[in-house]
């Protein structure tokens, strides 16, 4: 576990649970998300490394399937399904994950991995062959991430709700700052749509309430051609929930899949 200068009862949680196994990786000064997670990778001795942001949750199985699964499609990394959840555990959504092919087809255009690194599980050479998170990047890691073991071949997915991605005020990618420049290394490095960052920009300006910062950046998506945003611009400022009017309807199927969740979000949200 990798303490990124935390000032609450993180030390005195880790304690408590008395586990040999637990290793504390201390930052006295925070130094980045990308920095603590190859801090922790570094550290790691294990065949397989795996990254769980402290606010989301994992099913007590999802090591266990995804190992399995990439041995056995010969795959040097896995993903699985993502469910979403508010700060007190309750399960608010989610839908089944791409498949590898879609993954992959649609990486430079847009990050579609469910839940960003709590998912992934990697092979650690493959890993240390791709030289970790850039740490100059604080939005785009985990995408420019994805982008570099896209080099090692297609993963391979474990399409059952494993992991659960947790939704608050205060959570990292409601932070815009920067977020654009960033966008552009992507751009030059990978090939990546600048348009998908501008329209993940703007919603995340709706979730915050800016409506105007939401309509400016899904103009500048509409001015460099994404003409889909001119639709989004016009609810961003003229719907009276513009959040809740981006949801697709719900698939039956997708209900089912989610509620399968349900128990194992519920057991470590309490624990």
């Amino acid at each position: 576990m990798v303490d990124d200068g935390s000032t609450d009862d993180t030390q005195a949680a880790v304690r408590s649970l008395n586990d040999p196994r637990v290793r504390v990786l201390r930052h006295e000064i925070p130094r980045g998300v990308a920095t603590a997670r190859n801090a922790g990778a570094a550290a790691a001795a294990g065949t397989w490394i795996s990254l769980l942001d402290d606010d989301d949750l994992w099913a007590p199985d999802k090591l266990a399937l995804q190992v399995a699964a990439a041995r056995q499609a010969g795959a040097r990394w896995a993903y699985a399904g993502a469910v979403e959840i508010d700060e007190d555990g309750r399960l608010l959504g989610g839908e089944r994950p791409p498949s590898p092919e879609v993954l992959m087809r649609q990486l430079t255009r847009r990050n579609l991995m469910p839940a960003g690194s709590s998912n992934v599980l990697v092979d650690a050479a493959s890993f240390r062959s791709s030289e970790g998170f850039d740490v100059g990047l604080r939005h785009l890691a985990d995408w420019d991430m994805w982008l570099r073991l896209a080099r090692h071949g297609l993963p391979v997915c474990v399409p059952e709700p494993l992991v659960a991605y947790r939704r608050h005020p205060a959570q990292a990618t409601l932070d815009t700052t920067g977020m654009i420049a960033e966008a552009h290394i992507l751009r030059d490095r990978h090939g990546a749509d600048l348009n998908s960052v501008r329209r993940w920009l703007a919603w995340s300006h709706l979730r915050r309430g800016r409506r105007r910062d939401a309509v400016g950046a899904y103009a500048r998506a509409v001015v460099s051609g994404d003409l889909t945003s001119a639709g989004r611009a016009a609810v961003a400022a003229l719907h009276p929930r513009p959040t809740a009017a981006r949801r697709r309807p719900l698939n039956p199927a997708d209900v089912e899949w989610t509620e399968s969740a349900r128990a194992w979000v519920g057991a470590a949200a309490e624990d």
